[in-house]
């Protein structure tokens, strides 16, 4: 019979001393059809017994009569079927949320044979699989197997895949000597066996890839979901499901569903304080479920005092991690900002690019590390404050002062690219290990704009730790931003908490710079009086270090204050004086001095004289750099206004907003419009202007610079009286007083009375 032969054929295998891929091979016959005859539930050929024989050194003639009465012999096995196992743990009580996922997963049992669902610690990865898989048994009457492989389970070793195959071989019910020793073969059997069955196999808690590849099946309608908390991305044709935090709307359903109902108290707090982890949801639910008397502010107050600590789950994940990874997961929960990119990582590990690109991917794949998009990293809330607890003991300084040092070097970049006349003597100490490029004006600001909240936030933060170097650089180099999207006030405040960290430097040039940024910030905010002191002693420093240039520009800001107090002719005055003294070789110096000039001839009333002195260096101004272009253009466009040719004066505006929105400079396009509006209030076109106006009032109001606000408000309120439009020009024009009289803008309340005035 078919066991006798079963038996027979044992004996020559062992005989052979090989494994069944070696033996499989040498005979020329499947490792999967060798499994089934040496189990008996095939039985083989006459050739390949004979080559079974010979390959066991063995005559094979005396076989022949058991090989022929199992050949005749009943086709199926004798010995019953084993039951169909379920190994399932319990379903989850009171499952909630996941429908997306739960939506795939249970897709994927369709049209898939492995998925492997990944996650941080205590995401509800072995929650959701369980789930799906008790959804699914039905459709898998083959058995439903789970194996916890304990990748990551504190004080306990991992079960090694020769060990799960054994277990789960023996979960199918083959006896242990049917089970061979070697990896290999029980893999092949493995596969064999699932080839025969419709069941799903839930691999839990796996180490990576490595850890489940001899796991899986081959040919065959088997279901296989693995969880772990590193991707699987090393696996092909593995179906990925990735898991975050719960939306707070599915975090709170599980937290009531888990304590047994409502509670009085703030439900927000206590998500907060579990990072919206499953698993800490359900902890904390827990303990107030079987405590009837606890509100949630009791529940609050326990987990403020450390008695739920969540930090214990994220401690399971850090366990796996070698120590430059360790590292690097510290030294990012130091990151000030809401994200950061790979050459900040490299600057603030000190390690080459490709080395922090490596890291990076490394957390991101274990879920210590969120890429929400590409190159752009971010931990959870819970995670930054198990990483600074992990870097407790680590000095920060070293670390921010790198990042720092990056962002620095990287708006130098930007600054070459948007042509600062005044000197800026920033100090890089430790140049980053790379720098993305920023050769090309869009890539440069779009850096600067995706960068910023992250600079800023390391400012503060160098600020903070007194590491003067990159605060003093990155209080400074916050201009670029602010010229070109506004916030004076906001530079103004950086100015003022950074300058001790200029005065203990003591580098004579970078305090004169950072005096004159804070003058010239004050006088735009209309704080005339307090501006003229740090000009005047940016002025006394600058020519102490003989910077003619630095000297030049703050005497061309004091005239520009003239003109901000309606003294045109004071301003003429001492810019003449200014355009004497700077030395012949300085264009942009020069060109930007003419234009000051010429928009105080404008003020005068002198147009004639304003276009002569601006047309002899608007082609300088064009070989420099378009936004000095722009200046020449708007007092152009101004004096022409003034000369009575409304039309020259429209096509200059609107060559200006061209170019102010080619180098993306939104507070400038938006004067740049007023400009048009004026123009076409002249030529007649009074419903155009109101449009223009309304444009550069919307650039505006997102801006926030009042005085820019206020001059733009009174031009709009005459282009709606042109319009018949009186109820709004005296709403604008009462605006116009009201922001002055707020931000005391006392130099542009005279215009905001006389409109009125007007319209009254």
């Amino acid at each position: 019979m078919r066991e006798e032969l079963t038996g027979r054929l044992g004996q020559l295998r062992d005989l052979t001393g090989r494994s069944l891929r070696e033996l499989a091979r040498d005979i020329h016959v499947s490792s999967s059809s060798l499994s089934r005859y040496f189990s008996g539930q095939a039985v083989p050929s006459w050739p390949t017994v004979v080559a079974l024989c010979k390959a066991a050194g063995r005559d094979p003639r005396p076989l022949r009569e058991v090989w022929e009465r199992a050949k005749e012999g009943p086709q199926t096995s004798t010995v019953a079927p084993p039951p169909v196992r379920n190994d399932l743990p319990h379903d989850i009580t009171a499952f909630t949320g996941r429908r997306a996922e739960l939506h795939a997963l249970l897709g994927a049992a369709r049209n898939s044979s492995v998925v492997a669902i990944d996650g941080m610690g205590g995401v509800g990865k072995s929650a959701l699989a369980v789930h799906a898989a008790h959804l699914l048994t039905a459709d898998f009457p083959g058995g439903q197997l789970y194996l916890d492989l304990h990748g990551f389970t504190p004080g306990r070793e991992r079960v090694e895949p020769a060990e799960a195959l054994r277990v789960l071989l023996a979960a199918l019910g083959l006896p242990p000597g049917r089970i061979p020793d070697g990896v290999t073969e029980r893999a092949a059997l493995w596969r064999s066996e699932l080839a025969t069955r419709r069941a799903i196999v839930l691999l839990d808690n796996a180490a990576d890839a490595a850890h489940v590849r001899d796991l899986l099946p081959g040919a065959g309608q088997c279901f296989v979901v693995i969880t772990s908390r590193r991707r699987m991305v090393e696996l092909d044709g593995v179906q990925p499901i990735s898991l975050d935090v719960l939306p707070t709307e599915e975090a709170a359903e599980l937290f009531v569903a888990s304590s047994g109902g409502a509670r009085p108290g703030d439900v927000g707090e206590v998500l907060r304080r579990c990072g919206n982890l499953p698993l800490a949801i359900r902890v904390a639910a827990g303990r107030l479920r079987h405590r009837p008397a606890w509100t949630l502010d009791t529940l609050v107050e326990r987990m403020r005092e450390g008695e739920l600590a969540v930090s214990d789950v994220f401690e399971m994940s850090l366990r796996q991690l070698d120590p430059a990874q360790r590292r690097m997961f510290g030294l990012l929960g130091l990151v000030p900002g809401e994200d950061i990119d790979a050459y900040g990582a490299a600057a603030l590990a000190g390690i080459p690019l490709a080395n922090a690109r490596s890291l990076l991917e490394d957390l991101v794949d274990v879920h210590l590390l969120q890429e929400p998009a590409a190159g752009r990293y971010r931990m959870h809330d819970l995670l930054r404050q198990a990483a600074r607890a992990d870097e407790a003991a680590v000095d920060p300084v070293p670390a921010i002062a790198r990042l720092g040092d990056y962002y620095l070097s990287g708006m130098l970049a930007v600054k070459k690219l948007v042509e600062v006349v005044i000197s800026l003597p920033v100090i890089v100490s430790q140049p980053p290990p790379a720098l993305p490029d920023l050769a090309d004006h869009d890539a440069a600001v779009d850096w600067m704009d995706t960068e910023w909240s992250n600079l800023t936030a390391t400012f503060s933060l160098a600020v903070q730790l007194r590491i003067d170097a990159p605060a003093v650089g990155l209080g400074q180099l916050a201009l670029i931003s602010h010229a070109r999207r506004g916030g004076m006030a906001q530079l103004r405040r950086g100015l003022e908490v950074s300058m001790p960290a200029a005065e203990r430097l003591g580098e004579r040039r970078m305090l004169a710079s950072h005096r004159y940024l804070l003058g010239a910030s004050l006088m735009r905010e209309g704080r005339l009086e307090e501006a003229v002191p740090e000009l005047e002693a940016a002025r006394v420093l600058m020519t102490a270090e003989g910077d003619v240039v630095g000297e030049a520009i703050i005497l061309e800001q004091l005239a520009e204050m003239r003109l901000y107090a309606d003294d045109a002719e004071g301003a003429v005055e001492l810019l003449r004086q200014v355009a004497v003294l700077l030395p012949p070789g300085e264009a942009a110096a020069g060109v930007r001095v003419r234009a000051c000039l010429g928009q105080a001839l404008v003020q005068s009333g002198r147009y004639g004289e304003a276009r002569e002195v601006v047309s002899e260096v608007i082609e300088t101004a064009r070989g420099l750099d378009r936004q000095k272009e722009r200046m020449c253009l708007d007092v152009l466009g101004r004096a022409a206004l003034g000369l009575g040719d409304a039309e020259t004066a429209l096509d200059l505006a609107e060559q200006a907003v061209a170019l102010n929105r080619a180098t993306r400079h939104p507070v400038f396009e938006a004067a740049s419009l007023t400009d048009t509006a004026v123009a076409l209030r002249h030529l007649g076109r009074a419903e155009e202007a109101t449009a223009r106006h309304s444009e550069a009032m919307r650039i505006l109001e997102r801006a926030g610079e009042p005085h820019r606000m206020v001059r733009s408000l009174l031009p709009y309120a005459q282009a709606c009286l042109a319009t018949g439009d009186r109820d709004t020009a005296v709403r604008h024009f009462r605006a116009a007083l009201e922001i002055s009289t707020a931000n005391g803008l006392t130099y542009l309340m005279p215009a905001g009375r006389a409109g009125l005035a007007r319209v009254s």
